[in-house]
């Protein structure tokens, strides 16, 4: 019966991973595939005749470079801004007290509950009268502070012993010590945590930057891509080249910091 339950979990594990990876190493596979029938079904999993010329292509022809700094000028700020911001409230609604801290705790969870649809209007409004529109600032600062974020910082902040806490004022740390030097050391994996969320949300953002932003010198690598398909709406190896390049940044980061990923996640549960 062990046997028979090992084998029908790696059954149902490989489903999963066919699932979830399939579509990958098919993007994959059409971007090197050189010839043959790219829709074909069953889908090829492997290249008949590799080669690199989809790639250059798209570098060649699409603004590519652009739109990669353009990403990672956007993506290093608002992720930075994201951990900082989330890091800081965090930190008094775990561990100060004063009046209403749980209210205003319910009401950001509350908040979780809006599509991001309903609250684009408002942020363009706000935008606009803050002259931000057109603006790299614009496109990162509105989804500074997460929400989200704010809840995962709470969680990791209450898994520390309040002995600690109490230590370290006996000693004469101020607030701003405490949580500079002693707390954010010990959520480190947390903070990791978050800053892979904020990472691949600002690089996959699209529907924000398309709307904030005007010139198209200026957009991210999720917008350029729908200039990508459809300058090569003909050939989609071209476009399966470019949503691989796309992709690439967040496999790395994930693969760097997957390490924390799962202690950042855990971390807090039974608080």
């Amino acid at each position: 019966m062990k046997q028979i339950k090992r084998l029908n979990s790696y059954l149902l594990l490989s489903g999963l991973t066919l699932v979830s990876a399939g579509p990958f190493f098919w993007l994959i596979t059409t971007s090197l595939s050189g010839s043959g029938n790219i829709f074909a079904f069953p889908p090829p999993l492997f290249p008949t005749h590799i080669t690199i010329r989809y790639y250059t292509e798209v570098w060649k022809t699409v603004p590519m470079g652009r739109f990669f700094l353009n990403t990672l000028w956007i993506v290093s700020w608002g992720t930075f801004l994201t951990v900082l911001f989330s890091a800081m409230a965090g930190y008094p609604l775990a561990r100060m007290e004063f009046k209403g801290r749980n209210l205003i705790f319910f009401l950001l969870l509350a908040t979780l509950m809006l599509p991001d649809e309903a609250l684009l209007l408002v942020n363009f409004l706000t935008c606009a009268k803050l002259g931000l529109t057109n603006t790299y600032l614009g496109v990162f600062l509105p989804s500074a502070a997460s929400v989200f974020g704010i809840f995962l910082m709470r969680q990791a902040f209450l898994s520390i012993p309040k002995e600690l806490e109490d230590a370290a004022i006996m000693d004469g740390c101020s607030a701003f010590t405490l949580w500079w030097k002693i707390l954010l050391p010990i959520v480190a994996p947390s903070l990791a945590t978050l800053a892979v969320f904020a990472f691949v949300g600002y690089w996959n953002s699209f529907l924000w930057p398309l709307i904030i932003l005007t010139n198209t010198k200026m957009y991210p690598l999720s917008v350029g891509l729908t200039w990508l398909s459809g300058t090569f709406s003909t050939n989609f190896r071209i476009v399966a080249a470019g949503a691989v390049l796309a992709m690439l940044p967040t496999l790395i980061i994930f693969l760097a910091l997957q390490k924390y990923f799962i202690r950042g996640i855990t971390s807090g549960m039974g608080k």
